[in-house]
Parts: structure tokens; sequence; C-alpha cells
């Protein structure tokens, strides 16, 4: 099996890993053929040798005639109706899908009226796609990453202006669990590192690991900055041998469990919401019977080992309790994406679940199902049931 591992040596951004990927082999002229299947213009890509601090690699530069912004959906919209291969709209959607997620946190507005500023323009479609085709083209199944290097940490510089690490970049690296490198004087004076668009496309894709494998090539990409005391560049590493097991072994999991035998089932309900808020993993009631033979229930709740203090200050406020246990786990899970898809009553995301890069199973999302019910009037069963056969369709056929 095949697998990319990328190392961010110097930040990470779009343009920058296309630039790896192009540096691996990818032709260039196959990268604008397969842009070509999205109805997107204005734009120019062009590609040089150039060094950082002596590390030679490849420049992609994207040059905009267009300078329109998109709304996410208008972003969404272009990948689904273009004629690109399922696979790279799968990772796309994927990506876009994050980013569109993070920005709608960031500035506290509905994911459906959010519009974009910077990550509106055409180029955030190419970098994003642009990865998508390259991954494919050299016949990448899995894609690893070493820990992201944000830069150095700093409020706005001016008025209206970010801090750094770029809301949206630090939104996206608390979504999905990333490790980053931590602050070190070499980035004093550089700013940001690795952007939006380089995050949303590691975090989505990526699993934080290097792999067992033989390293076939390395390609370099080239950011636009150039710092005297390390390279801005990225690395991917094309690797074969990769180990694809049918599911992933994850540690770092905490549980928490309490016994309660003097809770109203309203503090319960409003303790599991407040755990699932915060990013617990799963959280669940068991009946149990305690001294005295009086009735009373186990509250327990999976949490990454990172939110755990968080966790139990908040089942020590919410409950009755005096303590709580806690323990390391670590638990096997398979394979999953969430991925929209498109069926007569609307867009329907739906949760794929693959063993050993193969989908063998897949569920419409409840809460989508569920609004489509009740904007349609269309009983729920029958919006599920579409969505399912139009999943199948796709994912297992």
């Amino acid at each position: 099996m095949k697998a990319a591992y990328i190392q961010s040596i110097g930040g990470a951004s779009g343009d920058m890993l296309l630039g790896a990927f192009l540096d691996l082999g990818v032709p260039l002229d196959h990268l604008q053929s397969e842009l070509g299947k999205m109805e997107i213009s204005g734009y120019q890509l062009s590609s040089n040798q150039e060094t950082r601090c002596e590390i030679r690699g490849a420049k992609l530069t994207v040059a905009l005639d267009d300078n329109q912004r998109r709304t996410p959906r208008a972003l969404l919209e272009t990948v689904a109706s273009s004629s690109l291969a399922a696979p790279v709209k799968q990772r796309a959607e994927k990506v876009l899908q994050a980013l569109w997620q993070a920005e709608a946190r960031v500035h506290g507005e509905p994911e459906e009226s959010l519009e974009l500023e910077e990550l509106g323009t055409i180029d955030t479609l190419v970098d994003v796609v642009g990865v998508a085709i390259c991954l494919d083209f050299l016949g990448v199944e899995r894609i690893f990453a070493a820990p992201l290097v944000l830069g150095e940490p700093h409020p706005p510089r001016r008025p209206g202006g970010y801090s750094n690490p770029a809301p949206a970049t630090l939104e996206l690296v608390a979504m999905s669990g990333a490790p980053v490198v931590a602050d070190n004087p070499i980035y004093q004076g550089v700013g940001e590192l690795t952007t939006p668009t380089g995050a949303a496309i590691i975090t989505a894709l990526a699993e934080f690991e290097r792999p067992a494998c033989a390293i076939i090539k390395i390609g370099v990409g080239l950011g636009g900055k150039d710092p005297e005391h390390f390279p801005n560049v990225v690395r991917v590493w094309l690797c074969e041998g990769a180990d694809a097991p049918v599911q992933t072994r994850q540690g770092e999991i905490v549980l928490l469990e309490t016994n309660l035998d003097d809770v109203t089932g309203e503090v319960l309900g409003y303790a599991q919401e407040r755990l699932f808020a915060l990013g617990a993993l799963d959280v669940w009631i068991t009946p149990i019977q305690m001294k005295k033979d009086r009735p009373g229930i186990v509250l327990s709740a999976l949490v990454p080992q990172r939110l755990e203090s968080a966790a139990v200050e908040l089942v020590l406020r919410e409950t009755p309790t005096l303590g709580v246990r806690s323990r390391p786990v670590e638990r096997y899970v398979a394979e999953r994406e969430v991925v929209s898809i498109a069926t007569e009553l609307g867009e329907i995301r739906v949760k794929v679940k693959s063993l050993a890069g193969k989908p063998v199973s897949v569920s419409p999302e409840y809460e989508d199902c569920r609004s489509i019910a009740l904007e349609s009037g269309t009983p729920f069963q029958e919006v599920f049931q579409q969505a399912m056969e139009a999943a199948r369709r796709q994912f297992l056929p």
C-alpha cells in the first residue's frame, strides 16, 4: 500500500503542499487538466525550482485574475458538480467541510449563512482539490503527518488584523486534536507558518503518526518566506509497505465513572449533554444496585486525555457526586468519514465506515434527515431510506 507522510519543517500551506507533490513527480499539465474539470477560471499556475536555506524544492504559485468571494456552499457545489473522480471529490469535500465548520465556529455564525473572506477565493479550491488530485495520481491510500509548525504566537499587529496562529488554523487544530510543535525562538518575527488551508488539508486527511514503511521518494514544497534560521518548506515522503489495518488502535483516552443514587433524570440528561459539548467521545448510563439495596446508576464518560480535568470538574459541578474514578483506556476504531451526497430531497451527510480502506457500510446523519423531513413534510423514514439507497449506490456498488 502507498502512503504519504507530510513533514511540516517550516510550516504548511495549500500551495506548499502542491509544490511538494509536483516535486514528487505529478506533472503540472495533469494537475491543470484535472482542475479544468471544475467550472472555474481566473487563475494561472506556475512552478519554479528554488531554495530555502540551501534546500531545493518546488515553489508553486497560484496567480488570481478573479478575486470574487464564494460561499462555502458554492465551493462544495463546484466540486460536487464536477467530473472529477469520486475519490478526489470525497477528499476535497472532507477538507472543505472541515474548513467551513472551523470558520463558522470562529465567527459564531451558522454554517449556512457564513460568508468567507480570503478563504472564499478560487485559490482555496485550487489548493484543496489540487492536493486531492495529486494523491489520486500517486495512488496514495493513506496519509500520515508529523506535528504541525504554527510559527510565532503573537497578537494582532495592526487594527483589524488577526493573531497568529490564525483563528481558523487554531480551531482546525483543536477540532482534530492535532499535535503541534512547541514555540521556538527561531520563529520570532516570522509570523504565520501554517495557514488555515494547509491545516485543513492535513488535519482532515492525515493520521498523526509516522508509519513503518519503505520510502520511495521525497517531495519538497517551498513557502513564500525565507527566514534566516530555518527553511520555510514542507516535505512529503512517498512510502510503500505501510500496513492497512482493519482498525486503528486509539490511545490517550480516559474512562471517567461515578456512582449516583440521588440524582434526577433531568440532571443526568443535562450532564450528558454538557459532556458531549465539551468533547466527550461517548457518554452512557448503567443501572446498578448500590449499598443498602438502593438502586443507582453509573455515569460513564469516555474522553480524550487532554479533556480529563475539564470533564471531571464538569461532573463534580453538575451532579451530586463526591468523587469520580479515572483510568486510561485504549480502543480500536474503524476508519470513518462523513461525506455529503446529493439526493432527490437535497444534500444529506452520510457516515461511511471502511475496513482496510474499503467502504463496508453507510449511515445517513439523523439531523440532516430530520431537517429535510420537517422542511419538506416528507416522512422521516422515506428521507432516511432515500439517503441510504443513494449512499449505497455511491459507496457500496
